[in-house]
């Protein structure tokens, strides 16, 4: 979860005509249409690519959430980016302190921006992503989106393409922001605008007040724990039926649910759709053309991974260790904490190694041998 929002939030830059001289501003090569970037998704759905900023290839994330691009502080050293004013902004996670530096000349596909600002921020949560620059849309907004996540590639296209069919949604450019807002509804609720975040992992995210003016029944609610630029959050999080976006209903979907004041609320929205449900269509992001298409994808109705733990765990050198319980859970019903490291998994030490058992088959019995030397059982269980 990526989103930063800045109080003066830049408006994208005029496309020029293709093969017209360049200038300041955004260009479309005449080939465009046909220049496929490949991609690979990181361990949090982040759409990662290879671009070019002056001259300099980058890791880069394609982030229509963001407000503007970003450079992590540590390639911005290394590029030798001229740093200038700073200021405050909202991310996911939390406030964060910022600074500007001259856009330069951005190349990714067919589009090249010359000109515009890359902001840096002094924030914790923004190197986990395994890239050095998070592209907004400051840039993206000029065009269109067509995001193939089955066989991993994107391309920009001039607005007004219509290069497949499926299910359509309305898509427009949230005033101030200039991120993508379309809608969704959730029984019969209509809950509006939602952003559309492809720097966002999760599936959908609801502020407070947007999940309780739905007044939905039956969830069964826990924790989770997720990461913007401004660090680690804790939402609750349930798996349920009766979303539908386009006008079609969508099979069980996980949805998070912000607490007070969360971004979404700061940012004037009822939540945010990211990759988790993304990457079950072909995606065009098309908002000055006033639509999202969706094509489902042959995984469109794959069930969601549900945790059967409650442990969340980040890999450290040899070891596991535990991020968050999940609320009613089977790891918090056995008394783990949060930074208890696990060095083993059924006799087998996990380093380098999946940790399918996680979220494995209900009723199994997992053996984890704790760094400390102690042992402990835990029996998998669907809690939520």
């Amino acid at each position: 979860m990526l989103s930063l929002l800045l109080p003066l939030a830049l408006a994208a830059s005029p496309v020029s005509a293709p093969g017209e001289e360049a200038k300041d501003g955004i260009t479309l090569a005449p080939d465009s249409e046909a220049r496929w970037i490949a991609f690979d998704l990181t361990p949090s759905n982040q759409i990662r690519f290879e671009a070019v900023l002056n001259g300099r290839p980058v890791r880069a994330v394609l982030d229509t959430g963001l407000t503007n691009t970003l450079a992590t502080q540590d390639f911005a050293t290394r590029a030798r980016l001229a740093i200038g004013r700073r200021q405050r902004a909202l991310a996911i996670g939390g406030g964060v302190e910022v600074a500007w530096a001259p856009g330069g000349t951005l190349v990714m596909g067919g589009l090249t921006r010359r000109g515009g600002r890359i902001v840096i921020p002094d924030a914790p949560g923004q190197d986990r992503f395994g890239a050095d620059l998070l592209i907004g849309s400051d840039v993206l907004s000029c065009c269109a989106l067509d995001i193939d996540y089955a066989v991993r590639r994107f391309r920009i296209l001039p607005s007004g393409r219509m290069p497949f069919t499926g299910q359509t949604a309305p898509l427009a450019l949230q005033h101030g922001s200039g991120v993508p807002v379309t809608e969704i509804r959730l029984g019969n609720a209509r809950l509006r605008p939602m952003i559309v975040d492809t720097g966002d992992g999760a599936a959908v995210t609801l502020s407070k007040a947007a999940w309780a003016s739905a007044n939905y029944r039956g969830a069964t609610l826990t924790t989770t724990l997720g990461w913007g630029i401004g660090g680690a959050l804790v939402s609750e999080a349930a798996v349920i039926p009766g979303f539908a976006l386009g006008g079609s209903a969508l099979s069980e979907t996980e949805v998070r649910i912000e607490g007070e004041g969360g971004y979404s609320t700061a940012a004037g929205a009822a939540g945010r759709i990211g990759t988790g449900l993304l990457l079950r269509y072909r995606v065009l992001l098309d908002p000055r053309a006033g639509r999202m298409v969706l094509q489902p994808a042959a995984s469109a109705a794959t069930p969601v991974l549900r945790s059967t733990s409650g442990l969340l765990l980040g890999a450290e050198g040899n070891h596991l260790r535990v991020l968050h319980v999940m609320r009613g859970s089977p790891a918090a019903e056995g008394g783990w904490r949060e930074g208890e490291t696990i060095c083993s998994a059924d006799g087998v030490a996990v380093a380098g190694r999946p940790v399918d058992w996680s979220a494995g088959v209900p009723g199994r019995m997992v053996t984890l041998s704790l760094c400390d030397g102690s042992e402990r059982r835990l029996t998998l269980r669907k809690f939520y």
